[in-house]
């Protein structure tokens, strides 16, 4: 075996074809063959710029392909390109600018329309696609939890939903908070959205929103917030209102 080591082969990066400078990926000694075919003439750390041709004094240092600076003296090829031989602003070279945004986009191929891939969904009136297509009981406040998981049993229970194969089921949506806050705020902003979260949701087709009556987190408000009108696929009840647990579950 041999004791002598062998060096890992030179590493640069040329971002552009058009660049006049190159990447070093690896430390680039003195006198070190680059894979573009030129030879060092300083060190160039690695990550720092190595000059793949003479550069001169005011001419401009071009990476990806766009000017990144001007050569404040002559730079010739192999050597270390920095900022005690690169600079930018006026004073360092004239040139006419021209940003010219997104010219070198290449335009993206999408599949054709009768190719693409496709799934068994539920497209909803607003233009979302849901994947599910369950009935979601809401509930503005932490009394009304008890009363959206019973009306969930309850009509799972009855077997009404044999009836309609396409409902995935009947889910409650409860949570412990609505009551004892204050009615602005973060906490209040986050249960709003995250309400109207639920009940926008596409894998929801319909949704009853469960309210006690009295707390802080008034339907009302919510249906003021984001513009809701009761409709077919999104209504919402109250407990005081219709009379009690039973009343409501019934």
């Amino acid at each position: 075996m041999s004791d002598v080591m062998t060096r890992p082969e030179p590493r640069t990066l040329r971002l552009n074809a058009a660049d006049n400078i190159a990447v070093a990926l690896s430390n680039l000694d003195v006198g070190t063959l680059t894979p573009e075919g030129v030879t060092t003439v300083k060190r160039v750390p690695r990550g720092h710029k190595c000059a793949l041709r003479a550069i001169r004094s005011g001419e401009a240092v071009v990476k990806f392909g766009q000017i990144i600076g001007f050569a404040t003296k002559d730079i010739p090829a192999g050597d270390w390109v920095h900022e005690h031989n690169c600079g930018i602003g006026e004073q360092h070279g004239a040139f006419n600018r021209n940003y010219a945004f997104g010219e070198g986009v290449v335009p993206t191929r999408f599949v054709p329309e009768a190719q693409r891939a496709t799934f068994e969904g539920y497209r909803r009136a607003n233009g979302k696609a849901g994947t599910r297509n369950y009935l979601g009981i809401l509930t503005s406040v932490n009394c009304s939890a008890t009363v959206a998981k019973f009306i969930a049993e309850a009509v799972t229970r009855s077997g009404v939903l044999d009836d309609y194969p396409e409902i995935d089921g009947v889910v409650p949506f409860i949570h412990g908070t609505g009551c004892a806050i204050a009615d602005k705020g973060e906490a209040f902003e986050i249960l709003l959205r995250t309400q109207w979260g639920y009940a926008a949701n596409p894998n929801l087709g319909g949704a009853l929103l469960v309210g006690l009556g009295c707390e802080t987190f008034q339907i009302d408000k919510m249906k003021d917030r984001y513009g809701i009108k009761e409709s077919d696929t999104f209504q919402t009840m109250t407990i005081q209102s219709i009379g009690g647990t039973r009343k409501m579950i019934e």
